[in-house]
């Protein structure tokens, strides 16, 4: 398989190279940028997030990547456009918006809101976690491919998104059965985190590589 080129955007906010580092690993010619040209010419997008939800959609703004990311996302859950994978509060930043900064809208490219895990449990999550692949219209069917059962997953957060149930793929129980991953179309996002997520993640990586190329 020729390695796909695979546009990591790069807003300046948070570990973005150990995301290009794994998808390297696993076969992609990852590049960490912010080159609108080099993203149309992509064959994937990844969008990563660590941290907070609000500084995280203004560090995009301040990028110049809003509308990039917004346009590929929406293309990918289309099925129209390229691969597109959010992860953690790359993932978070697809909804409508969040509870952690109310005064901040997402991207509002999947329906949904962002809730804080509940008082029962300690916050974050920081651990190990089941992946329930939902598999609801399909949604898990690629994702979940040549995944063991039970399926670990690294995890850390203190959010989680209150997903449309067509569009989950897999949920975690943790106080809440919270929404671990979505898929619609073309476009992947994890509340977990695949490149800390050992053999299990790394897997999930190189699914989401062959989908692009």
């Amino acid at each position: 398989m020729t390695a796909p080129l695979i546009a990591v955007l790069d807003y300046g906010i948070g570990n973005l190279r150990s995301a290009q580092k794994a998808l390297e690993k696993v076969g992609a010619d990852a590049r960490l940028t912010d080159d609108h040209g080099l993203i149309a010419d992509a064959a994937g997008v990844v969008l990563p997030g660590v941290g907070n939800f609000g500084r995280c959609i203004e560090a995009l703004d301040a990028a110049g990547l809003r509308a990039v990311a917004v346009a590929a996302a929406e293309d990918a859950a289309a099925g129209t456009g390229r691969p597109f994978l959010g992860v953690c509060v790359g993932m978070q930043m697809l909804f409508d918006g969040s509870d952690e900064s109310p005064e901040v809208p997402g991207l509002a490219v999947l329906p949904g809101r962002v809730r804080l895990l509940p008082d029962t449990v300690k916050r974050p999550q920081m651990q190990w976690n089941v992946l329930d692949w939902v598999g609801a219209d399909g949604a898990a069917t690629h994702m979940a491919d040549g995944q063991p059962d039970p399926c670990w997953m690294y995890f850390v957060h203190s959010y989680w998104a209150d997903a449309a149930a067509g569009d989950i793929a897999a949920t975690c129980e943790y106080g809440v059965s919270a929404v671990a991953a979505v898929q619609r179309g073309q476009l992947w996002a994890t509340q977990f985190h695949p490149e800390k997520s050992a053999a299990n993640g790394l897997h999930l990586l190189e699914s989401f590589v062959r989908a692009c190329a």
